[in-house]
């Protein structure tokens, strides 16, 4: 699917999403992925249910107020556990499949919002 452009070059942009790839301001990648509204960096993840804390470490060394975790076609959860780890730590967290996760990263990132967007990209079906 196609998002539309917004007029911040600066921002890191969801531009489309596709099986298997992501495309952020004219690059696509392949694989998960870390987005925020300054950079783009490779996640390396073997999965939804293998999250761990460490997983997540560079994530929070970017300090976000909210992090979107795109799981993939459908929504998936990490462990509770995970979960309850990262709001100690006074950070946001939502669940939601990858399609959802990008078209609210882009919407809160042209807030201005401190957002990072740790996106699995949707199964190739």
């Amino acid at each position: 699917m196609k998002l539309t452009r917004d007029d911040n070059p600066s921002i890191q942009r969801i531009e489309r999403y596709a099986p298997g790839r992501i495309s952020v301001n004219g690059m696509t990648h392949n694989g998960p992925i870390i987005v925020s509204p300054t950079l783009v960096i490779r996640w390396e993840i073997c999965g939804i249910t293998a999250l761990s804390a460490e997983n997540f470490s560079e994530i929070l060394r970017l300090n976000p107020e909210i992090i979107l975790l795109g799981s993939g076609t459908r929504q998936h959860f990490p462990s509770g556990s995970l979960l309850s780890e990262i709001s100690r730590q006074g950070v946001g967290i939502e669940v939601m499949d990858t399609a959802a996760a990008c078209r609210t990263y882009n919407l809160l990132a042209s807030e201005e919002r401190r957002v990072v967007a740790a996106l699995l990209p949707i199964e190739i079906e």
